[in-house]
């Protein structure tokens, strides 16, 4: 039990480092692949593990040891660098002074044995619950990928096209207001001043409303002007 209390795991060293997390997992697949002729010594810096998303997803990480982080360290350089060692220093730091006040409070009767069980639970709990806590926030703001930005842009268009069959034949000015009432819908409902701001708490939020996006009254007025100038 002790020895996994004495690691970190990849999702908060993410945080530590400000990198998402799959780039966290990429940079200790490179480390570990470096290590081919030392897989014992790379087993004991890296475990592999798994941890559970705010969806109920189980997906894989690692627990860092103490080493595992020094020698993660020795990616980066500057500014990052030293506030990670500080980072990691200071909560392995924290981690031993734990184990050995634990070790210390050795309990003389069944009552402090269980109020040192609730006290240990309570705090594995809150403890926990910081680290999904920031592994969500992480992930909830990551920029979108390329290919689900593509599809938010294929929606849009297919939205688009559906609602413009409405209106008869359109022109490419009138499709151009519908696509300029649909975008300045999805910055309004996200916050973001423009469509590459999105992130993937964005992502389902913005799908739901493409599907539900009738123009407003104004657009679908001026789209029948149109019609009348030309």
């Amino acid at each position: 039990m002790q020895a996994i209390e004495r690691t970190l795991t990849s999702n908060e060293v993410a945080v530590m480092v400000g990198r998402r997390h799959d780039q966290v997992l990429r940079d200790i697949a490179k480390i570990i692949e470096h290590l081919t002729d030392h897989k014992s010594v790379a087993s004991d810096l890296f475990i592999e593990s798994t941890y559970e998303d705010s969806t109920g997803r189980s997906l894989p990480n690692y627990l860092l040891t103490k080493k595992g982080c020094e020698l993660y360290a020795t990616r980066m350089t500057g500014a990052k660098g030293t506030q990670f060692a500080l980072s990691y220093i200071e909560r392995f730091n924290e981690m031993e002074s734990h184990i050995k006040e634990q070790a210390l409070k050795i309990p003389e009767t069944p009552e402090e044995a269980l109020e040192l069980m609730f006290e240990f639970q309570k705090g594995t709990k809150e403890k926990v619950a910081k680290v999904e806590k920031r592994v969500t926030d992480l992930e909830e703001n990551t920029v979108l990928s390329a290919g689900d930005y593509s599809y938010i842009t294929r929606r849009i268009n297919q939205r688009v096209a559906e609602v413009a069959r409405g209106f008869g034949k359109v022109t490419n000015s009138q499709r151009g207001e519908l696509h300029k009432d649909i975008n300045s819908g999805v910055k309004k409902i996200t916050g973001v001043s423009t469509r590459t701001q999105l992130r993937q708490k964005h992502f389902q939020k913005v799908l739901d409303y493409i599907t539900d996006w009738e123009p407003s009254t104004a657009t679908k007025t001026i789209v029948r002007q149109m019609d009348l100038l030309d």
